[in-house]
Order: C-alpha cells, then sequence, then structure tokens
C-alpha cells in the first residue's frame, strides 16, 4: 500500500513538472526586449509604447491591452508624399525568427486616454495578444519603462 501511495505521488509530482515546463515552452515562442513608453508633459494623453518582437513561429500580433489607457490600438506610421499618416492596424505579422521592431516613425503601440501622466522612469503594463497559424491566442505580459522625450530621441 506505502509503494502504491508513493507511485502515484510521484506520477502527481511529474504531471505537474510536465505542465509547468509545457506553459513554459508556449510563453517562450514569443520574446520581448527593449520596451519602453515615452513619458508624458503636461495634459498630453496620449502616448506610444515600442519594442522588439520574436516569434520562434510565424504568428501575428492581433491585439494590445493596458490598463494605463482607456483605449490602446497597434498603429504604423507612413510617409504619403510628404505628410506623415498614422493609422490603425487590425494585426502585425510576426515572422518565424525574425525580430519585428515597434518604433517611433513606423509600427508601435498608441496608448489613447491615458488614466493618468506617465513620468519618467514609471513602468507600463501591456498585454500582446498573439495569433498563432492554428489560431490560438497566447497572452504576453511586458512591463515598459518610461522614457523621456530626449531620452527615447537617442535611441530612435
Amino acid at each position: 500500500m506505502k509503494r502504491a501511495k508513493q507511485r502515484i505521488f510521484t506520477q502527481s509530482i511529474a504531471m505537474v513538472l510536465m505542465s509547468a515546463a509545457m506553459t513554459l515552452t508556449a510563453h517562450a515562442q514569443v520574446a520581448v526586449k527593449d520596451a519602453w513608453v515615452r513619458a508624458t508633459v503636461g495634459p498630453q494623453k496620449v502616448t506610444g509604447a515600442f519594442m522588439q518582437i520574436t516569434s520562434t513561429q510565424d504568428a501575428k500580433l492581433v491585439a494590445v491591452q493596458s490598463a494605463a489607457a482607456k483605449k490602446v490600438e497597434l498603429h504604423t506610421m507612413e510617409m504619403d508624399k510628404d505628410v506623415m499618416r498614422m493609422r490603425e492596424i487590425a494585426s502585425l505579422d510576426l515572422p518565424a525568427g525574425k525580430a519585428v521592431e515597434l518604433k517611433p516613425g513606423s509600427y508601435h503601440i498608441m496608448l489613447i486616454d491615458l488614466v493618468k501622466p506617465v513620468k519618467e522612469g514609471d513602468t507600463v503594463a501591456v498585454t500582446l495578444v498573439v495569433e498563432n497559424k492554428d489560431k490560438k491566442r497566447e497572452n504576453i505580459e511586458v512591463k515598459a519603462t518610461a522614457k523621456s522625450l530626449t531620452a527615447s530621441s537617442h535611441k530612435m
């Protein structure tokens, strides 16, 4: 009887460890680095978030969420003749193994109608919703550090 209980206990531990390993594998398919948001000035109610996203398999960034703003959108910025135009996009392709950079003047995340000002040094939580080719979605939690306009312009 004692050996049976011990075997059940060992099998239970093994299942918990396998489950944890599977969860880690799922989250390891998308890596985010250099995440930052632009600190706001005065009564500014909008800011941008920027980062590098790399997926191990073909996927799409299909949504972005943050409690820091009432509305969050994925945007692109392009030159149309001599006018820079910014527009919302429904999704952003994440080709396998290629870093996709969200940066000023290109793809980026817009935080609209901010709940409170974003000060230099603040941490802003952003959730990326990534969809793989099987239409399965994964939430990626990102902590972005706020940088001043001057500090972030050096990065550009």
